[in-house]
């Protein structure tokens, strides 16, 4: 039982979480639990194929963000199911959200993407569609077949954008500028589409005031949504390499308790933040292991900000 006192009066919680969550928005939405079903559609990168890079980002695994997907060799409607019954193993629940992580998923011809997405809301109980990708992927040709989706289901496209630095973005070999993000950005929010904004806290070379420029660029440009991640370093990566070779110092749990509590006061009260921390496949994580008890991270953002007797937006006017 929670104690009268650990709950807060911040307006989008239920309870005593003193930031807006994803599962908060999700159940006033759909007046109930929603899963997201992790989907593989056989994408790559231009930072992977030649096209901008090669190898892609220093961080990325093979799969491309996608290691809790099933097979990519599986149809869309297998993987799905596939997905539900591992859903449904954790969750009570029969609604679920088709989110196509791995790699850039408007990375194809606009026909060969209608056909993945068709796909993926033809099956039983899909309420909503999410398409993970990069903001130099989006072009006003693919942004009005996305823009096509947000009357028929709970459309979100999800953008990467890591860090506002471009010196940043150089080391990590993201093959973009944040003046890219921007105008992929802009494409998306004139035509209503939901936006999900991914940012890395940890990220090699950066310093907490360089994590904190990121943050108050997000309070700036209002995404509908934000996961904030953890650099965490896995095996078989360009940055693994990095790490073994002196050059990455992971955030300590303490440092990261308090630099997303930092980013969540400058943050708006109304921006939905679906993640506070990352996870990588236990077998593939080499640092910082403490991200593996991701709980705990959870629960020790929670008291932190009781702590401070904060919440998310506190300080959000005197950012902009």
């Amino acid at each position: 039982m929670i104690k009268e006192q650990n709950r807060t009066d911040f307006p989008h919680s239920d309870g005593f979480k003193r930031y807006y969550t994803w599962d908060y928005y999700l159940k006033k939405t759909f007046s109930g639990k929603v899963s997201k079903l992790s989907i593989n559609g056989g994408f790559t990168c231009p930072n992977i194929d030649g096209t901008k890079g090669r190898g892609g980002c220093i961080y990325c695994s093979s799969s491309g963000s996608g290691d809790f997907s099933a097979p990519a060799d599986h149809s869309i409607p297998r993987q799905i199911e596939r997905m539900k019954a591992s859903m449904k193993s954790k969750w009570d629940t029969d609604k679920f959200i088709a989110y196509f992580q791995a790699h850039t998923n408007t990375y194809a011809p606009v026909d060969k993407l209608r056909e993945l997405y068709d796909s993926a809301l033809s099956c039983d109980n899909i309420v909503g569609l999410s398409v993970s990708t990069r903001p130099d992927c989006i072009d006003e040709d693919i942004a009005d077949l996305l823009a096509s989706y947000k009357d028929k289901t709970h459309l979100t496209v999800e953008l990467g954008l890591q860090s506002v630095s471009d010196s940043t973005a150089e080391f990590i070999n993201r093959c973009h500028t944040y003046n890219d993000f921007l105008k992929g950005f802009s494409l998306l929010r004139e035509r209503g589409i939901r936006i999900c904004v991914h940012i890395i806290n940890g990220l090699p070379g950066e310093d907490r005031s360089m994590m904190m420029d990121t943050a108050r660029e997000m309070a700036r440009i209002r995404p509908d949504i934000i996961k904030i991640h953890l650099m965490h370093v896995l095996k078989n990566t360009r940055l693994a390499q990095i790490y073994e070779q002196g050059g990455l110092t992971p955030l300590s749990l303490e440092e990261y308790i308090s630099i997303v509590c930092d980013q969540l006061e400058i943050l708006p009260p109304d921006i939905i933040i679906e993640r506070v921390t990352g996870d990588g496949a236990k077998d593939d994580l080499i640092a910082p292991l403490w991200s593996l008890k991701k709980f705990v991270v959870i629960n020790e953002i929670d008291k932190e900000l009781l702590r401070r007797d904060s919440h998310q937006g506190k300080k959000y006017s005197s950012v902009i």
